[in-house]
């Protein structure tokens, strides 16, 4: 939609022009009249010659009139364009104010978030490091094997260490870590199935009298304990390994005489079975 003030200054530039041509109209009008002033007689002629000036000094005045209204309407109308001028600078300058201002809320919203964040991690690492210090003072209750007993952090740290490494199936490392079980925590409820996965790392790496060691030692201690039965299999099968029927025989008679209704009793009959 085009602006009122350029209505104005297209309408008035028109009258102008128009004006112009009926001027140049007129003034052709006169140079008529005065090539034909002959026709008339000199009262007429001088008489349709002033009524002619007059009418052209009328539609000069008329045309002078015009052209300062135009030029009247000229000036407001650039001053009403530099005044929108100016107005559209001071818009675009206040957007731009808003921008900076909206980027330095944006840069204040993040260092907040940031320190928030910063705080709440610190939060974390000290909650964190408080449970850690109260885990490592204050003893906890494990099951394992069927068995409940109270532990150290340290204790169940090392162990469960250990059992993750065999179940890797990095058996000469698991090894190490059981043997250090069994040496730094000698009375631990943990002892008999240290003893039994250590035996069954060995047993992995070939080392059959070394885990035959162990699984003796299991069964000799803990004869009551839920990995017995199937250690005192594993030792049969260790001699078996070993050529040595005529033991492996013998064990699976003492575990199917100790332990005759566990699992490991039943496939030691058949083993039993094969043997002969």
């Amino acid at each position: 939609m085009m602006p009122t003030v350029f209505k104005v200054g297209i309408q008035a530039r028109s009258r102008h022009v128009m004006l112009n041509r009926w001027l140049v109209a007129v003034a052709l009008g006169l140079g008529c009249a005065a090539s034909h002033a002959g026709l008339f007689d000199d009262e007429e002629a001088r008489k349709a010659i002033l009524d002619l000036r007059q009418r052209v000094d009328s539609l000069r005045q008329t045309h002078d009139d015009a052209a300062k209204r135009l030029s009247d309407d000229m000036k407001h109308i650039n001053e009403d364009n530099a005044q929108l001028r100016r107005s559209l600078l001071d818009f675009q300058n206040q957007i731009e104010i808003l921008k900076q201002d909206q980027a330095k809320l944006r840069g204040q919203n993040e260092q907040m978030a940031q320190e928030v964040s910063e705080v709440q991690r610190r939060q974390k690492d000290l909650a964190g490091g408080l449970d850690e210090r109260l885990r490592k003072v204050e003893p906890v209750k494990v099951t394992v094997d069927g068995r409940d007993f109270t532990v150290e952090p340290a204790e169940k740290k090392d162990y469960e260490a250990a059992l993750a490494v065999f179940r890797k199936g990095e058996f000469a490392a698991s090894q190490t870590a059981f043997f250090d079980v069994i040496k730094r925590y000698p009375q631990s409820g943990y002892i008999p199935s240290a003893l039994f996965w250590l035996a069954n790392a060995q047993y992995a790496t070939r080392e059959y009298k070394e885990a035959v060691t162990n699984f003796r030692s299991l069964v000799a201690q803990f004869p009551d304990h839920l990995r017995s039965p199937e250690a005192t299999l594993s030792i049969a099968n260790c001699q078996a390994e070993l050529k040595d029927t005529r033991a492996a025989r013998k064990t699976l008679d003492e575990l199917l005489k100790n332990y005759p209704q566990s699992e490991a009793a039943v496939a030691g009959k058949e083993r039993l079975a094969r043997l002969k």
